[in-house]
């Protein structure tokens, strides 16, 4: 009894073992297979981040090679396409890079968000802003980095009437701070302005859809100002730069409102004196003063008043102004002079520019 007990646990190992050992000889090949491709696979992964590493140090040739060696090595061949990508950008490369972005193409179901947007990152840097728009428009929802590069491409094609509304998405999401978010949508409202300078119609249309606190800030007030102006609508302009300087004091507004061809020039004399009681040493509003009465023909006053600006501030606008006031006067002497001076003002503000 003791020799079959014996007999049958032997007779179990030697098949248990015989077994395993069939099972392994028949497993070995697939065990061979997989351990190479995780040796590939690892081997593919350690190039790739060799080729991060080159990429984010700045050394685009070598990580461009490093990026195709590593996709032909088996990695995910989309981050090594977009490395080579943005290498070959880097080196300026636009044959070799818009070969990769061809290779780029998001498909429509279901677009890849890091192809999309470092395409559309590419082609924005080499001013192709309507295909970058193009291409994020790939995107279902917009993330944030994206909605930037859209705010970047519309701004390069004039789109500004798109600008606020991806200014307050970006603001929402902490790109902007309030403060940032509000010079942006100023320069915004500034550039819609200005392109409407051709089209009175349509200038005074988007003046009324002007939200009531960019009305009076001075930047976008006097781009408002000088298109109206333009147009031949010197009484439009004047009421904005009025009503923008009584809420805050701009030298600068002040001289865009001398400049302004109202058709009742005493009016904007008188508002100007008003204002002299508060800022009697602002050269902008003295010489603004200068240059509406010498138009209404009333030289003391105009002469008294550019003198007063060459005292306080003395520029070549203001001797300017003088010089073309003794001209008309017949000063010969005195207009000379001024006309001395403007040009040695102009020549001092450019050298000083240029230095």
């Amino acid at each position: 009894l003791n020799f079959a007990i014996v007999l049958t646990v032997s007779g179990f190992v030697a098949g248990y073992l015989l077994l395993r050992l069939l099972i392994t000889a028949v497993e070995l090949p697939s065990r061979v297979a997989r351990f190479r491709e995780t040796r590939r696979r690892e081997a593919a992964y350690g190039t790739m981040l060799e080729a991060l590493r080159e990429f984010f140090s700045g050394r685009y040739a070598r990580a461009e090679k490093t990026a195709a060696r590593a996709v032909e090595q088996g990695a995910p061949a989309d981050i090594g396409i977009v490395v080579a990508a943005q290498s070959a950008h880097g080196l300026r490369a636009h044959g070799r890079r818009d070969g990769y972005l061809e290779r780029l193409s998001a498909e429509a179901g279901r677009p890849d968000a890091m192809t999309v947007v470092s395409k559309a990152q590419m082609l924005l840097d080499d001013r192709r802003p309507e295909e970058a728009l193009a291409t994020l428009a790939l995107l279902p929802v917009k993330h944030t980095a994206a909605l930037r590069l859209e705010l970047r491409g519309r701004q390069r094609i004039g789109q500004w009437d798109l600008a606020p509304a991806l200014i307050d998405q970006l603001e929402k999401r902490g790109v902007f701070s309030a403060d940032q978010a509000e010079a942006e949508r100023r320069h915004a409202w500034r550039q819609l302005l200005e392109r409407r300078s051709g089209d009175a119609g349509g200038l005074k249309d988007l003046w009324k859809r002007l939200p009531e606190r960019y009305r009076r800030e001075t930047s976008v007030a006097a781009a408002a100002a000088a298109a109206f102006n333009v147009l031949g609508l010197g009484d439009e302009a004047v009421a904005i730069i009025e009503s923008s300087l009584d809420a805050d004091w701009e030298s600068g507004l002040v001289t865009l409102y001398g400049e302004c061809g109202s058709a009742n020039a005493l009016r904007q004399i008188e508002r100007a004196e008003r204002w002299l009681r508060e800022h009697r040493k602002d050269g902008a509003l003295l010489l603004t003063l200068g240059r509406l009465c010498a138009r209404q023909q009333l030289w003391g006053k105009a002469q008294s008043y550019l003198e007063a600006s060459v005292a306080v501030e003395p520029t070549y606008s203001a001797h300017l102004e003088l010089a073309q006031l003794h001209d008309r006067l017949e000063r010969v002497d005195d207009a000379r002079k001024h006309y001395r001076a403007s040009l040695e003002l102009a020549v001092g503000q450019i050298k000083r520019a240029s230095g």
